[in-house]
């Protein structure tokens, strides 16, 4: 029997893979893992196997030897996946390649920078950003991802519900959705998200930085919120007030406030 003319033994699309920065400040390896430790408080399931671009470019410009291979396998053993380097110096490009990283954006030089004061944190999270990548080789039809519908006023609607390992990204844009996101989810927006339903996934708002984006749900069922690159995880429980009640988060600072939403009378 011969195989369908049709069927392709590989096929490359381009796809929106979401990313977070690893922000270094310091290469120094016991440094960054100690701020991970801080960052994490420990907790293995802090980040779920999320891609990560390092940026480099608030290290200063001499003075630091970075070890690509030893930074790329600590943030692996918290279970951030390094995929690129942001703001990598021309003298660093070839070692970057070398080590299987792509170069994230032009390579330049740059001026000295002041230095870090102790205050400072050695690494940090920045909000998600969204990264290019090839999908992998198709080897049978993918689950269908909901249907979204995409609006000039910025809007993206969903109106199924969202299933363990989707991921939903409403790049420049609010995200409402009708349906219930379920565990293993993950939702993200650059603007606000409405879910009028029950969150029970994860729901990142603010993506690229917008401190004033919200989330709002019916039933505040939550594994993780963030805004802006600020989060928050529930491993303890939620306040006995929000537990499944209609709930908005927004950011005070840097602080994640839940409040209820209350009816009108």
């Amino acid at each position: 029997m011969s195989k369908s003319s049709s069927r392709k033994p590989i096929e490359i699309k381009i796809s929106t893979v979401v990313a977070v920065s690893a922000i270094l400040r310091d290469a120094n390896l016991a440094v960054l893992d100690a701020a991970m430790q801080e960052m994490t408080g420990g907790n293995a399931d802090f980040f779920d196997d999320e891609f990560a671009v390092i940026d480099v470019g608030s290290l200063e410009p001499a003075g630091q030897v970075i070890d690509w291979p030893a930074i790329t396998a600590l943030l692996k053993s918290y279970r951030l996946n390094a995929v690129a380097v942001r703001n990598a110096t021309p003298e660093m490009a070839t070692e970057v390649l070398a080590h299987g990283l792509s170069l994230d954006g032009s390579v330049k030089e740059r001026a000295p920078t002041a230095p870090t004061t102790p205050q400072q944190a050695e690494i940090e999270l920045a909000p998600p950003v969204a990264v290019a990548e090839p999908e992998p080789v198709v080897v049978q039809a993918a689950a269908p991802a909901p249907a979204a519908t995409q609006f000039a006023a910025n809007t993206m609607i969903v109106d199924t519900p969202v299933r363990a390992g989707q991921r939903i990204y409403a790049r420049g844009a609010d995200l409402i959705i009708t349906a219930a996101v379920n565990n293993g989810a993950e939702v993200i927006a650059d603007g606000s998200i409405h879910i009028y339903a029950p969150l029970r996934g994860r729901a990142l708002a603010g993506a690229s930085g917008n401190t004033e984006a919200r989330i709002f749900t019916l039933s505040m069922e939550a594994e993780l919120v963030s805004i802006a690159g600020m989060y928050r995880t529930f491993e303890n429980g939620f306040p006995q007030d929000r537990a499944q009640q209609a709930t908005q988060v927004r950011l005070v600072g840097d602080r994640i406030d839940m409040l209820p939403i209350k009816a009108a009378a």
